[in-house]
């Protein structure tokens, strides 16, 4: 499947580029240009996996000087969106349903945010995909499920 999904295409090819992983991760956040808030790398993309990671810096603090959680939270949709359409089998399509969060630990450092499911998991109906977020030192900051509805796509007149 890896070679006929169209973004996995276009990560491995513009990896591959000097600055690739900024290049994708610019023309990816273009598509919800809201991911772009937390300057978004997306350093792995594979099927059922992706992983984001952004910098602790003034425009993602919160009032005490750690990374605010809506700014994890947004990594961390950011890495389920490009994990499930580097996932999602051809004749289906999803759409975000909820989120569910803990927050675990104060999140002091640079962050990496990592989405990820399993292969068999991709049936129609709702879908829970594996988020987590963790510190520079491996500690988990945020934990939970981002709830997707997996739907067949219209068949085509």
């Amino acid at each position: 499947m890896a070679e006929s999904n169209y973004l996995l295409r276009l990560f491995h090819r513009v990896t591959k580029w000097p600055a690739g992983h900024w290049i994708f991760s610019k023309l990816f956040a273009a598509k919800a240009p809201y991911f772009g808030s937390i300057s978004p790398r997306v350093t792995e993309l594979r099927p059922n996996y992706c992983e984001v990671r952004f910098r602790k810096r003034r425009k993602v603090h919160n009032h005490i000087g750690t990374v605010h959680v809506i700014a994890i939270c947004n990594a961390l949709e950011m890495a389920m969106g490009a994990m499930a359409e580097a996932s999602i089998p051809k004749h289906l399509r999803w759409i975000p349903k909820g989120m569910s969060l803990d927050y675990t630990a104060k999140a002091t450092t640079d962050i990496r945010a990592v989405a990820e499911t399993r292969p068999e998991d991709w049936k129609a109906g709702d879908l829970p995909v594996k988020v987590t977020a963790y510190r520079e030192d491996g500690e988990v900051v945020v934990r939970g499920t981002i709830l997707l509805y997996i739907s067949e796509k219209p068949k085509k007149d």
